[in-house]
């Protein structure tokens, strides 16, 4: 068995004193670590604040003093008291507390952990901040029984996240909300350089990323994930805490080259991932083996500037991802804005590359006009051969609303393709409605599903979701255009996020159960939902009210309890 290859930084403070609950899995932990100090578990923030240095002091002076004196004006955009307020604002970490089920019961099929991950930050920042900055936390919730749960609240224990509580303040850099102005954006640069030079945080060797996007479950380990940094994997204890275990390379390197998309997908024992980069080449494919050995890299040589691309889609044959009007252009950074630049004279395009490729050479790129999207809800080939068909939430304001996320809206599309003719055969809008976050049974990821049904957050402000909507492809362009057949909405006041899909005992697509934790902005309650997918109103079956608060947030999944044992 190939031993797991784990970075761990090497200036974490001292853990405080462990729970005696988890006395033999820390032990188990410890001996199968190359570096015991690398297991954070249950670090309270508040005991990693210590003595600050003269130069961490200094360092957090000259801060404020760029916040207050070299910041451009903050807007409702990029200003932190406008941004965290309401249940954007973050929350303290809660452990495992028993939590009853209010209405109704669990089904007997979703034992389990749901949990999702989201920005929380843990120091509010001085200056600018963007929705995409926040440290991430992670919410699960434990199901064993009818009745009765228990649910927890951690923090991903990052190397940032530890660096900045032994700072006391949050100073690592960000792409969305760094550059507020030419002379704050190049005091914030050389601050940076100092202290990197001073030794009080190494990036390159230990990253910067939050994990504060995504969960993903592949070769019976959990991770926590954001595509500036590898993935930090993640233990769920069976009292129903949940620990970070330290920061994976696969086996390829962990210096600041190194990074992962947040939506890795999963096929026949193998990952299939991306990363992104700043020069060339700016976007490769690669793939994990079932025994954790990241591959070689695959070169995607004719993207000419560095797109900002999220998701992709994997089907029996291809791999299909795009290149999109959002940008990064450095350039930018000289005059104090944000890399990231709306590219109007571009147009899109989606690539269509065979998933056994050992080069780009057979990349087949497709013009998409007016198409710009960060998720793949579903792919798959079509009947006729050469076919590829996507589904998409197309971003109507991506001009606009990716650095701020108030104007997001788009629209789910269903595209096909012709590969060796490399055109765009059809495109259809499936509801008019402000959607993302779409999901799918995953038992149906990557092929054509029987009857079409997806499920969709209803986006109600920002990134809120009011409700949620059933989905049948199979009335895509019919008259009316409208594929919806079931909806429900959450009640006045009260938004969630994105679902997750359970499968249920029966065989059909749609047998199975829709779960996501909503907040009731009125009575300022959390809950978990549990939805019947079947049922023609999306009927609530169970609703379990939380002990404590859940930020509106990102990604999430559901661990069922099979899978639970076979965790590290």
């Amino acid at each position: 068995m190939l031993q797991r290859s784990v970075l761990f930084p090497p200036k974490f403070p001292k853990l405080p004193s462990l729970r005696k609950e988890n006395n033999n899995l820390v032990a188990k932990l410890i001996s199968n670590a190359s570096h015991p100090s690398s297991i954070s578990v249950y670090l309270n923030p508040k005991h990693m604040n210590p003595k600050q240095s003269p130069l961490t002091k200094i360092f957090n002076s000259l801060d404020d003093m760029v916040s207050n004196f070299l910041e451009l004006p903050l807007t409702p955009s990029n200003d932190p008291n406008h941004l965290l307020s309401g249940n954007f604002a973050p929350v303290d970490e809660l452990p495992p507390t028993v939590c009853e089920v209010v209405d109704g019961s669990i089904p007997a099929s979703l034992r389990g952990v749901y949990i999702r991950n989201g920005p929380n930050p843990h120091f509010v920042p001085r200056g600018p901040y963007h929705p995409f900055d926040g440290d991430g936390m992670l919410h699960s919730i434990r199901i064993s029984g009818a009745v009765e749960a228990i649910f927890c609240s951690r923090y991903v224990k990052t190397y940032k996240f530890i660096t900045e509580a032994e700072n006391g303040s949050a100073f690592f850099p960000s792409p969305f909300s760094w550059f507020n102005g030419r002379s704050a954006s190049a005091a914030r640069f050389l601050l940076t350089v100092a202290r990197v030079v001073s030794g009080s945080f190494d990036p390159s060797v230990n990253g910067f990323g939050t994990a504060n996007t995504s969960l993903a479950y592949f070769n019976r380990e959990l991770y926590a994930l954001c595509e500036s940094d590898l993935p930090y994997q993640i233990h769920l204890a069976e009292n129903g805490d949940i620990l970070t275990l330290g920061r994976r390379d696969f086996g390829g390197g962990g210096d600041m080259t190194q990074r992962m998309t947040a939506h890795p997908h999963t096929d026949s024992g193998e990952v299939f991932a991306f990363k992104c980069n700043m020069f060339p080449p700016f976007l490769t494919f690669f793939k994990i083996d079932s025994e954790g050995r990241k591959g070689a890299e695959l070169a995607i040589t004719s993207i000419k500037r560095m797109p900002i691309v999220h998701d992709f889609g994997l089907t029996k044959q291809f791999i299909v991802f795009q290149d999109l009007q959002i940008e990064m252009d450095p350039t930018e950074m000289a005059w104090g804005r944000t890399p990231m630049v709306f590219n109007r004279r571009k147009v899109p395009r989606i690539g269509v590359l065979r998933r056994d490729a050992a080069d780009d050479g057979g990349l087949a790129w497709i013009k998409t006009p007016g198409l710009n999207f960060l998720h793949v809800i579903n792919a798959w080939e079509g009947d006729l051969g050469g076919r590829v068909v996507i589904v998409a939430p197309n971003f109507l304001s991506m001009d606009r609303g990716f650095l701020n996320v108030s104007l997001i809206y788009s629209e789910i599309e269903m595209i096909e393709l012709d590969v060796n003719e490399k055109k765009v055969v059809s495109r259809h809008v499936l509801s008019r409605k402000n959607m993302e976050f779409g999901v799918v049974n995953q038992a149906y990821a990557g092929k054509q599903t029987r009857l079409g049904y997806m499920y969709a957050a209803v986006i109600g402000e920002s990134i809120k979701a009011a409700g949620v909507v059933k989905l049948d492809l199979s009335k895509a362009g019919a008259e009316g255009g409208d594929c919806m057949v079931a909806s429900r909405e959450y009640g006045p006041g009260c938004y969630g996020g994105e679902l997750s899909f359970v499968a249920g005992e029966g065989a059909e697509e749609d047998d199975g159960y829709l779960v996501t934790y909503v907040h009731d902005e009125i009575r300022k309650e959390s809950w978990f939902w549990v939805m019947k997918a079947k049922s023609p109103t999306l009927e609530v079956v169970a609703r379990v009210k939380l002990p404590g608060r859940v930020p509106y947030g990102f990604h999430g999944l559901f661990v069922p309890e099979k899978d639970l044992l076979t965790l590290l």
